[in-house]
Formats: C-alpha cells, sequence, structure tokens
C-alpha cells in the first residue's frame, strides 16, 4: 500500500481546512445540544454548504448525488471535521452508512425521496438499535413489530440513542419473528420520530446534555412501505451498515490531536522531563499511529472496490485503543481536569468511543470469527 498524498489530495485538504476556517471559525469545537433548534439550523447551514461544494456525498455514484470520488477524499474529509467536532451533526451518519444501506436494499421510491435529501443536507436521523439487554448482543433485540394488514405495530424500547432531540427519522430494527439463530427474523424500518406512539425519554450520562435518549415505543403503527429491505432479512443490512461506520469517523485523528495537546499541556506543568510522562506519550502515539495505518487499510480496500470485511473491526478496535491510551496519558498529565471537557483531555466522551458500534469486546469476538477462524464457544 502507498499512503503518500498525491497532489490533489493535498491541495483538496487545504481547501477543507480554509472551509472550516472560514466557515466555523478557529475556536469552535462542537455544537451546544442544549439548544436543539440551534443545532439542528446550524448543522443543516453547515451540511448545506458542504453540498454545495459537492463534498457532503463526493465518494457516492454519481446516479445517487456524488461524484465518484475516491474513498480516500472521504477519509481525508473525516480527519478534518471530526476532530473538530463533528459540524455536520447527526449527518455523518446519512453520508457513512444510512445512504449506503439505501442504496443497496431501498426500493426505488426510497431512494428517489431519502438519497436526494441526503445529498442536499437537509434531513437528519438517529439509530434505534440498542436495547437494555441488548445492546452488545444486538442480535438479542425484543422490540417486536406484528404484521397487522399494511402497517406493523411496533412494542418496545429502545437505549443510548443519541441526536433523537433533532432527528426526523429513525433508522429501527425491530424483531418481526424468531427463528433457529437470534441474528433470524430482524426487520429493518425507516420512522419519522414523530409517529404516534413514540416517546423520547431523555438519558442523563456523564458526557454531556442531552447526549443520549430512550425512545419507547407503545402500540406505534408504521407502515410496510417504510420496510428497508426484506421482512426477516435485516441483520444482513445491519452488518453491511455497521462495516461502513466502524470506520467512518477518523478516531486516530481525533486521539492524535488530543495527544498533541496533553503532550503541550505536560510541558507547561514542567512534566516533559518526567519519565513516566514521558513512557506514556510516546506509547499513546505509537498506537495512535498504528490505528491511522490500520484505518487506511480498510480506505484502500474500499478504493479497490473490496467487499467489507473484518478488516473494519480490526481498525475499530485499534482506534478505540489509541483513545484509551491517549486518556492514560491525559490523566496523568491532567490529573482530575482531564475529565473536564475542553480541557485537552476529553477523557468521559473518549470512554464511549469503545462502546458505540458495537462494544471492543463484540469487534474482538467477530475478529476471532471472521478473521482467525475460531469457532465459537
Amino acid at each position: 500500500m502507498d499512503f503518500a498524498w498525491t497532489e490533489d489530495d493535498a491541495r483538496y485538504r487545504q481547501e477543507v481546512r480554509e472551509f472550516l476556517a472560514q466557515t466555523l471559525g478557529p475556536d469552535w469545537h462542537g455544537y451546544d445540544q442544549s439548544d436543539p433548534e440551534r443545532f439542528e439550523r446550524e448543522s443543516k447551514q453547515f451540511c448545506a454548504a458542504m453540498a454545495e461544494r459537492g463534498w457532503l456525498n463526493q465518494n457516492w455514484p454519481k446516479e445517487y448525488g456524488g461524484q465518484d470520488a475516491s474513498p480516500w477524499r472521504h477519509a481525508i474529509l473525516s480527519e478534518e471535521v471530526w476532530p473538530r467536532g463533528e459540524p455536520r451533526g447527526s449527518q455523518y451518519m446519512n453520508v457513512n452508512w444510512i445512504g449506503p444501506a439505501i442504496m443497496r436494499y431501498g426500493t426505488e421510491e426510497q431512494k428517489r425521496y431519502f438519497l436526494t435529501r441526503i445529498s442536499r443536507g437537509d434531513i437528519t436521523w438517529c439509530q434505534g438499535f440498542s436495547e437494555p439487554g441488548a445492546g452488545s448482543d444486538l442480535a438479542a433485540l425484543r422490540t417486536r413489530a406484528v404484521r397487522d394488514g399494511d402497517e406493523y405495530l411496533v412494542n418496545g424500547e429502545k437505549i443510548w440513542t443519541s441526536h433523537t432531540s433533532i432527528a426526523e427519522y429513525m433508522f429501527l430494527l425491530v424483531r418481526t419473528s424468531t427463528g433457529q439463530r437470534k441474528s433470524d427474523g430482524i426487520t429493518c424500518l425507516l420512522v419519522p420520530v414523530d409517529t404516534p406512539g413514540l416517546e423520547i425519554r431523555k438519558v442523563e450520562g456523564f458526557v454531556g446534555e442531552s447526549a443520549f435518549s430512550n425512545p419507547v415505543f407503545t402500540d406505534m403503527r408504521v407502515p410496510v412501505s417504510a420496510r428497508l429491505g426484506e421482512e426477516d432479512k435485516g441483520w444482513e443490512i445491519v452488518r453491511y451498515a455497521l462495516s461502513f461506520e466502524r470506520v467512518g469517523i477518523a478516531h486516530h485523528q481525533t486521539a492524535e490531536n488530543t495527544l498533541n495537546a496533553v503532550a503541550e499541556a505536560a510541558n507547561e506543568r514542567a512534566l516533559g522531563d518526567d519519565p513516566l510522562v514521558q513512557a506514556k506519550l510516546g506509547e499513546a502515539w505509537a498506537i495512535v499511529q498504528a490505528a491511522r495505518m490500520l484505518y487506511y487499510r480498510v480506505v484502500d480496500l474500499r478504493a479497490h472496490d473490496a467487499p467489507p470485511s473484518p478488516d473494519a473491526n480490526i481498525s475499530r478496535v485499534a482506534g478505540n485503543m489509541a483513545h484509551s491510551a491517549v486518556a492514560d496519558a491525559a490523566i496523568l498529565v491532567y490529573g482530575e481536569d482531564g475529565l473536564e471537557s475542553g480541557s485537552g483531555g476529553d477523557v468521559r466522551r473518549s470512554m464511549t468511543y469503545s462502546i458505540t458500534a458495537g462494544t471492543t469486546e463484540i469487534q474482538l469476538d467477530q475478529i476471532a470469527i471472521r478473521h482467525l477462524g475460531l469457532k465459537r464457544a
């Protein structure tokens, strides 16, 4: 693999940096999510500005509003926007995995409606995946959808759902039947969040106000036309979508930026010559660079049209390890201050990265089975 950037790629990265500086300003590092209306308005404005430049979904096929750009362009964009606080808001999900899932499994009507809006940057989503008792073991989900004529009657609940305060649609997983395997009988529904019977309950968390919620479904009726793909065949869609999500965020770059801030703080606090601090910083730097190369490997595979593989799981584990190593260094340098947002060592939020898109333990299970060929216990 040759990871030297071309002149066009380097020029594009510089254009993105200039666009971010002009659009957001030098001190912008994320939205105030306690103000949902402003969050939604400003994130849509930002995405619309990206869409005007053809950057929002540039790696999509032209027939769906993209530019057939190389996955490397999308990787460059991710490395620049995510460490700044992700100004796309929840729309990073649209481009990374919701759109590709609809491209592959959606009806022509769904493609025309959803992909057009995603391309314009004017639709927001949340994902209804995890449940109490079915987080890491997603296939154990129990939210039930019973067919009633041309509708599904949905009852159950989800947990740890983010972006519900601004979401227009939920990418919802439900159980429509049971089979020999837990993953049998799962179905995907594309549901407006204002559907009667859906109640959004807030979850108080340690990573920020309004970060998570608990959607509860009570006799919620959803038309069959809102189903994505075939009934009972949703697990295939989930696996396909998650293979994109796991490398849709440049965790290595976020970790490196935080590590640089920690190193600066170590010098400011006269800790730069401390052997223990030096060892922690060096270890973290090595892990971050390993995570970067494993991330680039997945991008390279996609650039060569390779199908989804366990390399995505490996990359995600490496990204989680990078965040963990940087968090250890931050605590050593900042002490208790490392738990405060904005300190440069935002350890609290980094803790969530080992949970989203499947916990590190689940990723390791997938690596053992799909990459190493080990049998399930």
